[in-house]
């Protein structure tokens, strides 16, 4: 399954985690990571969270609050 496939079945059972802003996919290294953005990262947020989905690695970013103009 290709990382955005994987990333559409996940990214809203993501969403509803309360200190979930967004997911994409981005690269590091040259190879495509599925990106979990959050407002803070907490040793409880972090452990929450997969370290890959299907085989993707998934990488955390603190994005912050995120929200409107």
């Amino acid at each position: 399954m290709s990382i955005e496939q994987v990333l559409e079945q996940h990214c809203n059972r993501l969403m509803e985690l309360p200190e979930v802003t967004g997911c994409g996919v981005g690269e590091r290294v040259g190879k495509p990571v599925i990106v979990i953005m959050v407002k803070t990262l907490t040793a409880d947020v972090k452990d929450r969270l997969p370290k890959s989905l299907e085989g993707h690695p998934v990488v955390v970013e603190v994005s912050g609050e995120v929200s409107a103009f």
